[in-house]
């Protein structure tokens, strides 16, 4: 398991899929906002002049020296919503980053978002 207090550590590593082939760097962490476990990491893809960050889970993650192994192909990635770097996931598009990889969303009782960026 991956533990929350090593989020700060992972920025800049290499994000790499089942195959090890490259998705791009890691750019940032989101936390289950009912565990505050490590839940999806932002990783900045495409050319240096049009980067864009796509979400992916962290469930089946696996931290190696330099690198984060995802437990999803590349291609299913790529193709995950993003937003800009300068973005901010709005929370009425959360579910569909959830759905994307064909996991529940589970919204808290008063409608508060699932993730919270760390």
């Amino acid at each position: 398991m991956i533990h929350a207090a090593d989020v700060r550590e992972w920025r800049n590593r290499d994000v790499v899929d089942t195959e090890s082939h490259k998705i791009g760097v890691l750019e940032a962490v989101y936390v289950d906002t009912t565990t505050d476990e490590p839940a999806m990491a932002t990783v900045r893809t495409g050319l240096p002049t049009r980067h864009r960050l796509v979400f992916v889970p962290l469930d089946d993650a696996i931290v190696g020296p330099g690198y984060l192994r995802v437990g999803y192909v590349r291609t299913l990635v790529k193709q995950a919503p993003s937003i800009g770097t300068d973005d901010v996931l709005p929370a009425e598009q959360e579910e569909a980053v959830f759905k994307h990889y064909g996991l529940p969303y589970k919204p808290g009782a008063a409608g508060e978002r699932q993730l919270a960026r760390r």
